[in-house]
């Protein structure tokens, strides 16, 4: 994590002439899109996963109907349709357990108020007002919410708000339109758990989370969960551009018409 630290006091001092005291917050703001672009490729690899599970759940949901009393027929019938895909129902989850270290390091980097034994330097700079090691509740205590360190916390809290929102509103029209979501694993051989389907329900809300942990958080820690997640929905987005064309909801055939009922 100190090698981290020491990239980005570096980047701050390359971007002191262009942002000044802010310097250190754009250093973490590009070091995040950085770390973000590097891991690409893996999001890549877990996005082409999803998309491979979605593709067979049709698939899969028939082999459970047809083996649903006999576990073991349905266990090795479902190897091998994957087997003959060339993908298998975990498809994807290695790559994004591979990213959680990192971001995890992030994370700490950006909030924990030492690192190797010393104070972390990179919270003692500012964005406008703002003090990167404080936290909103210091903001509301020097000048109110719409004091000087209040209004930086407010645009945070408002670029948090419009990224869960968009996250949000995306999910719930996959849902609409039948796209395997969280409950991709329920469709494709992993057994169902219960509770499975008001879970798929309720995860799209989970994106607001962001926002109540932005407002605990020292503001440092606060511009990578926005940087991040930004970054995050505006990836999955284009690498899931052309699902939305692929899918289409439960009894509409390929003309757009709805089939007529057995």
């Amino acid at each position: 994590m100190s090698v981290f630290a020491a990239l980005v006091s570096q980047l701050a001092r390359l971007l002191e002439p262009l942002f000044a005291a802010s310097a250190t917050a754009a250093a973490i703001v590009l070091f995040t899109l950085g770390v973000r672009l590097a891991l690409h490729p893996l999001t890549r690899a877990a996005v082409r996963g999803e998309k491979a599970r979605a593709r067979l759940a049709p698939r899969v949901a028939e082999l459970r109907r047809k083996h649903g009393r006999d576990p073991e027929r349905l266990q090795r019938a479902t190897a091998d349709l994957y087997a003959r895909e060339g993908t298998s129902p975990v498809a994807g989850c290695l790559p994004m357990l591979l990213q959680l270290p990192v971001f995890f390091v992030m994370y700490r980097l950006f909030s924990a108020s030492e690192i190797g034994g010393r104070a972390n330097e990179l919270l003692g700079d500012r964005l406008f007002a703002a003090p990167l090691g404080g936290h909103w509740a210091d903001a509301l205590r020097d000048g109110g919410p719409l004091g000087a360190q209040g209004i930086v916390y407010a645009g945070l809290f408002a670029l948090i708000a419009a990224v869960a929102t968009w996250t949000y509103l995306r999910a719930r029209r996959a849902m609409a339109a039948g796209v395997p979501g969280a409950a991709a694993a329920a469709e494709s051989g992993i057994p169902a758990v219960p509770g499975m389907a008001g879970m798929a329900k309720a995860l799209p809300l989970l994106s607001f989370g962001t926002l109540i942990t932005a407002a605990v958080v020292p503001l440092a820690a606060g511009l990578y969960l926005v940087t991040t997640t930004t970054w995050a929905a505006a990836e999955r987005a284009w690498l899931l551009r052309d699902r939305g064309r692929d899918v289409r909801p439960a009894g509409v055939g390929q003309s757009g018409s709805r089939r007529p009922a057995a």
